[in-house]
């Protein structure tokens, strides 16, 4: 299975992946306009791959395979502070 992974110009760490080069016909117009004009990164062969760096891999053929696209947000920010406080020891 053959993909093309786009990056928005807008939004940080986000990225669309679809099946065909400049095909958009599966994304929803909304989500579109949010992401802003989609710039190229890469060509990926899932069936050659067994992990992808930042998304399941399982997940993204599943959307691919049913919905037509796979939309990849970035990670949520890490609370340092509640890190912090968790590893300290309680004080009652």
């Amino acid at each position: 299975m053959l993909c093309v992974v786009y990056k928005s110009p807008k939004l940080d760490q986000t990225y669309l992946y679809v099946l065909r080069r400049d095909d958009f016909s599966a994304v929803p117009e909304a989500l579109l306009k949010t992401f802003g004009k989609p710039m190229l990164v890469t060509l990926i062969n899932l069936a050659t791959k067994s992990k992808l760096a930042h998304a399941d891999i399982d997940k993204v053929r599943q959307q691919l395979t049913e919905q037509g696209f796979y939309l990849q947000l970035p990670p949520p920010p890490e609370d340092l502070l509640k890190a912090h406080k968790e590893s300290q020891p309680n004080k009652e």
